[in-house]
């Protein structure tokens, strides 16, 4: 897939582009809505005739201890195998603890511990789907004391170990970084560059706690402009890759989402100029 920009495939706009078809780099889904026989996974299914796709898992819980649900993990493979999607990823998270599905992308703490956990199920998920899987960033809200490893060591070391690539999404950056008061763009350059398969991109809210603002990854707006600042420095550090605007919350009309990826295109499209200028 070129360096593109491409919108998340949501349940209200399904028919809408299935009839209009209208001009985006790429759609991404959530494996988690289209395991089944639906009339909605048909609808996929055509689509894929006429765009390539990106499949994001949010449910198979990579930092679990118990291992793999290998009954989920076929269904999923099951739909990456129908789909051929380009790319395949997941989140930095767990979310099930003795055979109970929590619904949310839960933390881990950064040890050598939770490393080995993430990487032997990486390596299960890696083998199951004969292709590499890339792994997004979280957005964090607190920091843990046992952890013994930054994020990006983190993540760096599970790329060095696994052979995973890395979803780097922008807003969990901005979100993480301030609420844990770190340097979004020290963030961003402590990573293996290299291993950056795709970009996100998101809208945040902001609430108060005692009195401090607090920003939650809810991904029911705009894109903010520290977002798109720090999207910029990312295509300046380490160029162009696949781009998706997310917008999962308070879903607004089709034309706005491909408004905002419109916008992501453009600065793709000014970071190959600037590159082509620079050699």
């Amino acid at each position: 897939m070129r360096p593109a920009a491409g919108i998340g495939l949501r349940a209200p706009h399904l028919a809408e582009i299935g009839r209009d078809r209208p001009a985006t780099g790429f759609l991404e889904i959530h494996a988690e809505n289209h395991l089944g026989g639906s009339p909605a996974r048909q609808a996929v299914e055509r689509l894929r005739e006429i765009y390539d796709f990106s499949v994001h898992a949010v449910g198979l819980s990579l930092g679990s201890v118990d291992g793999l649900d290998e009954a989920h993990l076929g269904r999923v493979g099951e739909l990456v195998k129908r789909l051929k999607p380009v790319l395949v990823s997941d989140h930095l998270s767990w979310s099930v603890h003795g055979g109970h599905y929590l619904n949310d992308l839960l933390p881990l703490p950064y040890t050598e511990e939770a490393l080995e956990v993430v990487v032997r199920n990486l390596d299960r998920l890696q083998e199951a789907l004969g292709r590499r899987v890339s792994i997004e960033n979280p957005s964090c809200y607190l920091g843990f004391v046992q952890s013994t490893l930054t994020e990006p060591e983190f993540l760096a070391e599970l790329v060095r170990r696994s052979g995973c690539g890395l979803l780097l999404d922008l807003n969990n950056i901005v979100v993480t970084a301030h609420n844990l008061r770190l340097d979004p763009r020290d963030w961003l350059k402590a990573l293996p560059g290299e291993a950056i398969t795709e970009y996100h991109l998101a809208g945040h809210a902001v609430n108060d706690c005692d009195g401090e603002p607090i920003l939650i990854d809810d991904h029911g707006s705009r894109v903010g402009d520290e977002v798109w600042a720090l999207f910029g420095d990312a295509l300046r550090r380490y160029g162009p890759r696949p781009t998706l605007v997310e917008w999962d919350t308070d879903i607004p009309a089709l034309p706005v989402l491909l408004e905002e990826a419109a916008r992501a295109e453009r600065m793709i499209q000014q970071a190959r100029e600037d590159a082509a200028r620079a050699a």
